[in-house]
C-alpha cells in the first residue's frame, strides 16, 4: 500500500506569513519595529546619512539654534547635534544589543541548567541569582564599571558591555527557568533520558528550542534597558567617553551648563533616548502577545 507523503508548505512563505500576521495582530508593534529599523539604518549608514562630521568643531557656530543648516542646532563646540544623534544611534544599538544578547544568553543557559539538573545545582544557581537580583540594574552596573579596569577591543568598551550584561543575567535566568521547568516533565524528555541520550543533547535538542519564545521576548525587552543603562552610565562619566557620539554623553557636561541658553542640547538627545526605549519596550510587549498562546484571541 502506497502512502502519500504529506504536503509541506514552502518555507519561503512562512516568514512572510508570520510577518503579515504580526502586523495584523500587533499594529503598534509593527510601528515600533519600523522605528527600530530606521534607527538601525541610521546607525549602519551614518557616514552617508549624517550631514556633517560629528567630530567637526566649528567655532563660528557655537550654541547655534536649530536652523535649515543645522536642523537640531549645535553644541558648545559648534558640532552638529543632528549628526551626533545619528552616530549616537550606532553606539546605543551596538552596546544595547550586545549587552542584551550576552546577558540574555548567559541567563538562558543558567536557567535551563538550573531547571534540568535540579537538586543542589539548582539551589546554588538560584542563590547566585538571588544575590544579583538584590541590586537594581543600574546600581550593579555602576559596581561592575568601578570594579574592573577599562578594556576596549575594536573601539568597543568591553567593560561597559559586561557591566550592563551582568545585571540582565539573573532576570532572564528566572524567566527561562520557569519555562524550562514545565518542559522538563514532558514525556519526550523522559523518553530521551530513557534512550540514553547525553545531557547536552537533551538540553540543546529538546529543552532549549521550547524556551526560545521567552528568550526572544526578554532579549528584545532588555535592549531598551541596556540603552537606558548605557545612557545613564555615559551621563555619569562611567560609560562612553568624548569625543564619541553617544546620547547619554550628549546630556552631560556642557549640555548641563548651557541648558538655559541652548535647551536643544538636552531636548533632542533626551527625545532620542525616550523614543528608542519606547520602541523596544513596545516591540517586546507586542512580541510577547504574538508568541504567547495565552494572549491569542
Amino acid at each position: 500500500m502506497t502512502i502519500a507523503a504529506p504536503s509541506v508548505p514552502e518555507t519561503g512563505t512562512r516568514p512572510r506569513g508570520a510577518a503579515l500576521e504580526f502586523i495584523r495582530q500587533q499594529p503598534l508593534g509593527a510601528v515600533s519595529l519600523v522605528i527600530i529599523v530606521i534607527m538601525m539604518f541610521a546607525g549602519i549608514f551614518s557616514p552617508l546619512v549624517a550631514p556633517y562630521d560629528p567630530l567637526n568643531i566649528d567655532f563660528a557656530s557655537i550654541l547655534g539654534a536649530p536652523s535649515w543648516e543645522h536642523w537640531c542646532g549645535t553644541d558648545a563646540y559648534g558640532r552638529d547635534i543632528c549628526s551626533r544623534l545619528i552616530y549616537g544611534s550606532r553606539t546605543a544599538l551596538v552596546i544595547g544589543f550586545t549587552s542584551s544578547f550576552v546577558g540574555s544568553s548567559m541567563g538562558a543557559v543558567l536557567g535551563i541548567a538550573s531547571a534540568y539538573f535540579g537538586g543542589k545545582i539548582d539551589d546554588w544557581i538560584q542563590r547566585f541569582v538571588d544575590v544579583l537580583l538584590a541590586f537594581p540594574l543600574i546600581v550593579l552596573a555602576l559596581v561592575v564599571v568601578a570594579a574592573f579596569r577599562r578594556f576596549v577591543v575594536g573601539g568597543v568598551d568591553v567593560n561597559l558591555i559586561l557591566a550592563i550584561a551582568i545585571p540582565i543575567i539573573p532576570r532572564v535566568a528566572r524567566v527561562v527557568r520557569a519555562a524550562a521547568l514545565s518542559v522538563r516533565v514532558m514525556p519526550y524528555v523522559d523518553a530521551a533520558r530513557a534512550a540514553g541520550y547525553s545531557h547536552t543533547r537533551i538540553i540543546f535538542r529538546h529543552m532549549a528550542p521550547n524556551v526560545v519564545a521567552p528568550y526572544l521576548i526578554m532579549l528584545t525587552a532588555f535592549i531598551a534597558q541596556a540603552i537606558l543603562a548605557e545612557a545613564s552610565l555615559s551621563f555619569l562619566g562611567l560609560g562612553v567617553t568624548e569625543p564619541t557620539a553617544a546620547w547619554g554623553l550628549m546630556l552631560s557636561g556642557n549640555a548641563a551648563d548651557f541648558y538655559r541658553e541652548a535647551p536643544w542640547m538636552i531636548l533632542f538627545p533626551g527625545a532620542m533616548i525616550s523614543l528608542a526605549v519606547f520602541a523596544f519596550n513596545l516591540f517586546g510587549d507586542s512580541l510577547r502577545d504574538f508568541l504567547d498562546p495565552r494572549f491569542k484571541v
